[in-house]
């Protein structure tokens, strides 16, 4: 018998023949009944598959004595508005099949402990009083300790039972807890989606135990980081349906029939509306057979196809013919018209920072984190509503309304200085458009002179920094490029050699996405994914195709933007969820870490690398640091990035030395080690992260 009769055996009739032998191979429709038993069921459960692809499909899983014999979709979804398509039929083949892995032989259906571990532990409870002086005399014994470890590895597991196996668990935490401190216990789980109620479980049970919950999405290279760079959030992105409602789609990096197989009609739906489909991707993937272009880019070289399409868009849409549309939202929702200091250092000029409100002389709370325009309508320097000064301060100006945050008054920025510039200066910009990093583009600027708290200043706007880096002839003289075929960056024919895809094909493209844009207003979307994202530097490559859609005024707009592939990921109650995962109700901030970091150091990888800062920064600068580790210590240090553990000291104990020399109040204790930080008492765990009071002590993992 092959596997599939070998797991339904039960359901086949046991007919014989007169002889006694199987009736199998006589006449007769008896060999019907097979099929009949092998579709019959006794009751019917509506269930779904808690998996990494976020579908969340709604399956009738038909059940047998006890056993899945069968699933099938569910259709009686919600109907959508009569101008949508509505969701279903939700669910694809591995769904269909996924109840074969209950019954998988490979399925771990019973707690295991290493057979070494195992004996020393059942030796140990005969001898002591309780569990965690059991584990305490297993942990302190150095042969003991070498023992169990060594064996790591090399198979030898023995059946145990839960109750075994969760006091085990519990010993070796509680046993951290009191020696080491808390943060030393981690707990890792991939996306919550897969079920929200387990990954719940067990972060609340790691925070409420002051333990660490590790990063998921980035340490498999699914997290897009140009999301939070750009917009500051993860990626918050439309839901699948929304594609119904795009003009003009280009799927880059992400292969939507198979990542997301139950939304996939919506794109092929929303080609019978006209819409008009674009393939980017090295490889005829399922998500090219639903494209009317296929762009096969040389793996890894999108960010060249981007920047090329941005070109042809800037000088086509803002300098040669002016687009309001683009305009207007330029000014209302990108940081195009803030203006930038010009750092000189040996006669070259090159972009600082955003002028802020400290350096023209204000000095107070927060005015480093509030930045300039130029306001056409009074021709003064203006800080507008919604910046990050306004986030920590004032949030009655945390909006996007284009006004004057001090006065109320409507305002509009002026994008550029080119018809009333005071000078023009070169400003030299990093390229990183060959293999080492010494290479450098000289472009013109239009500045104007300001007056600050520090003496005079040139600036210009980041909209006329962003056309110099694209190299758009505006008539400025210096190096440009003078037409497409200039094989100079970022033109159509400089990309050609990195991507393969000819120029006039990128520029049609470019033209096709704006000019949809315009007409359907804004719905022109670039659904971007995975193949991007696993690239050296995806950010990168993502915020230069994520500036197309920026280009037209697409992003926030219904049918428009992008649409990173997560899809139906979207979590209907997670503000609840996130307290109740972050034991919120119980403390105030969690302990959460990125998972890249921990590994990095947990594992020594740091000692490995051999990767040098040098030859990632820009011609431009200097590093502060040659080894990357240095930075994350770094970042741990101001505060940027959370690391656990955080002090080599517990924190347990970091509290009793703060209450013998009487600081007990929350205020008070927080000034107490930002002293011993000052003082060098209180170090870093991370600045050493080989000493055995910091090593984490355990690892839970959870749904992996």
């Amino acid at each position: 018998m092959n596997t599939f009769f070998k797991k339904f055996s039960y359901l086949i009739p046991k007919n014989k023949s007169e002889s006694g032998h199987q009736a199998e191979y006589q006449g007769g429709r008896d060999w019907e009944s097979m099929y009949r038993n092998r579709w019959s069921y006794d009751k019917v459960v509506r269930s779904t598959h808690g998996v990494n692809c976020t579908g969340s499909c709604s399956w009738n899983v038909f059940v047998k004595n006890g056993i899945v014999t069968w699933e099938n979709q569910n259709h009686d979804y919600p109907e959508t508005s009569p101008d949508m398509p509505d969701f279903e039929p939700r669910g694809c083949p591995r769904g269909a099949s996924f109840s074969w892995y209950m019954y998988s032989p490979l399925r771990v259906k019973y707690p295991y402990v290493r057979g070494e571990l195992a004996d020393m532990w059942r030796e140990a409870k005969k001898e002591h009083p309780n569990a965690l002086e059991a584990w305490k005399s297993i942990v302190t014994d150095p042969e003991k300790t070498k023992r169990y470890k060594s064996a790591r590895g090399m198979g030898g597991f023995v059946r145990s039972t839960w109750d075994e196996a969760s006091e085990i668990a519990a010993a070796s935490m509680l046993y951290t807890v009191q020696t080491y401190g808390p943060d030393r216990n981690f707990g890792f789980s991939p996306i919550p989606a897969m079920s929200m109620l387990s990954y719940a479980a067990g972060a609340r049970f790691m925070n409420l135990m002051g333990g660490a919950c590790l990063s998921f999405y980035d340490w498999y290279a699914d997290l897009p980081p140009a999301s939070p760079q750009v917009w500051g959030e993860q990626t918050d992105v439309p839901e699948s349906s929304d594609w119904y409602n795009a003009g003009y789609i280009i799927t880059w990096g992400s292969n939507v029939p198979q990542t997301r197989t139950p939304d996939a009609h919506f794109l092929t739906e929303v080609r019978y509306k006209g819409t008009k489909v674009i393939s980017v991707s090295p490889d005829y993937a399922e998500s090219t057979t639903a494209a009317d272009t296929w762009l096969n880019v040389k793996a890894g070289s999108d960010a060249a196809l981007a920047m090329a399409m941005g070109h042809v868009i800037l000088k086509e849409y803002y300098v040669d013919n002016q687009t309001p549309m683009f305009l207007d939202y330029a000014k209302r929702y990108t940081d195009f018209p803030f203006l930038v200091r010009l750092d000189e250092k040996d006669g070259k000029f090159t972009a600082g920072h955003f002028l802020t409100a400290k350096d023209m002389g204000d000095l107070s709370q927060h005015s480093e984190f509030k930045y300039y325009v130029l306001d056409e309508k009074s021709d003064k320097l203006v800080i507008p509503n919604g910046q990050m000064g306004h986030r920590w301060g004032d949030k009655t100006k945390w909006n996007l309304k284009l006004e004057n945050s001090e006065t109320g008054e409507p305002i509009s920025p002026k994008l550029s200085f080119i018809d009333e510039k005071d000078d023009l200066k070169t400003v030299t910009l990093p390229f990183f458009g060959h293999l080492d990093n010494t290479a450098t583009l000289s472009r013109r600027v239009p500045v104007k002179r300001m007056k600050t708290a520090d003496g005079e200043v040139y600036v210009t706007t980041v909209y006329d920094l962003l056309l110099a880096n694209y190299g758009v002839d505006r008539g400025l003289g210096g190096e440009v490029n003078a037409d497409y075929e200039s094989d100079t960056p970022f033109t159509p024919a400089w990309q050609e050699k990195y991507t393969g895809i000819k120029s006039d094909m990128v520029i049609h493209t470019a033209r096709e996405f704006a000019d949809n844009a315009i007409a359907t207003k804004g719905r022109s979307l670039i659904i971007m994914g995975g193949g991007i994202n696993h690239w050296f530097h995806a950010d990168i490559i993502y915020r230069a195709v994520l500036n197309l859609v920026l280009f037209c005024a697409c992003e926030g707009k219904n049918g428009g933007g992008w649409a990173h592939y997560v899809g139906q990921e979207k979590l209907r109650p997670a503000e609840g969820w996130g307290a109740i995962m972050t034991a919120k109700d119980w403390q105030p901030v969690p302990r959460l870490q990125n998972g890249t970091s921990f590994f990095y150091f947990a594992t020594d990888q740091w000692r490995s690398d051999e990767m040098d800062t040098n030859d990632l920064t820009s011609a431009l600068v200097e590093p502060r640091y040659r080894h990357v580790g240095d930075y994350n210590v770094l970042a741990a240090r101001l505060g940027w990035l959370p690391s656990y553990p955080t002090f080599k000291t517990s924190s347990a104990d970091i509290y009793k030395n703060a209450a013998k020399a009487g600081y007990t109040e929350f205020g008070d204790v927080k000034n107490f080690v930002a002293q011993q930080l000052k003082n060098k008492e209180l170090e870093f765990a991370v600045q050493d992260p080989d000493a055995p009071e910091n090593f984490p002590r355990n690892l839970i993992v959870w749904r992996a």
